[in-house]
């Protein structure tokens, strides 16, 4: 399935560029259907495709030498992987999978650096979309070492939150514990305590959100720097 007319496109990112450059890139953009558990990268091997997702949710995935594995970052339809990509990187540094089910499209890796090189729209939404991007691992690693589980699972469902439609959100204990490098009932506990607060509603492999701005304020300053600052970058770039 080719690209749609530009008002269609959800992702931000492409619907940030001039229409005229919007229409160039457009033909070498191709739709793909991304079940959960699909692998956009793979760590130590060449980067083929980069994905703008439209919907569902994906983790950049950093894994240590002796194979522990923790969420670096996270992204959906505001953004691209891999952000390598941008700077001429032709192997995965990390594994990019997808945790929600969604759908995309996604640029033959030596289209997508043709077009750096040949669109001057196109690199300058990319550029900014990485340093939003590292603002947001950087804060991730701030939240890690200075909030408890607690304020960190907060900040993620919120983030998630941004990047669902509604405000339901499908995600199991395991892969929550995962993404935040804790042990699975450390994330049951901090789960019953946002339910228990009226936050959200916790089912089996199910999250509803119930209370967005009481989840922000009991996050505190764990959310809401990075979500500010890709807002700061993205306004006002033609």
């Amino acid at each position: 399935m080719a690209a749609p007319p530009q008002f269609n496109m959800p992702n931000k990112l492409l619907a940030l560029l001039p229409s005229a450059d919007y229409n160039q890139i457009a033909p070498d953009l191709n739709h793909v259907v991304l079940p959960r558990g699909s692998l956009l990268g793979e760590m130590g091997k060449p980067i083929k495709y980069v994905y703008f997702l439209t919907s569902g949710i994906g983790s950049v995935v950093a894994t240590t030498p002796e194979g522990h594995r923790a969420e670096a970052g996270l992204f959906g339809l505001d953004g691209y992987v891999p952000t390598s990509a941008v700077a001429g990187a032709e192997i995965n540094a990390h594994d990019v999978g997808i945790q929600l089910e969604g759908d995309g499209y996604r640029m033959d890796y030596d289209a997508f650096r043709g077009w750096m090189e040949g669109n001057r729209s196109l690199s300058k939404v990319m550029i900014r979309s990485l340093e939003a991007f590292s603002i947001q691992l950087a804060y991730t690693a701030a939240s890690n070492a200075l909030h408890d589980v607690t304020e960190r699972l907060a900040r993620w469902l919120l983030m998630c939150h941004d990047r669902v439609a509604g405000n339901e959100i499908n995600l199991t204990h395991e892969f929550i514990s995962l993404m935040l490098a804790v042990r699975r009932p450390s994330v049951t506990t901090a789960l019953h305590v946002l339910e228990g607060n009226g936050f959200i509603k916790s089912e089996r492999g199910h999250i509803t959100i119930r209370n967005r701005a009481a989840l922000e304020e009991f996050a505190h300053d764990a959310y809401g720097r990075p979500e500010e600052e890709y807002r700061r970058l993205m306004r006002d770039l033609f």
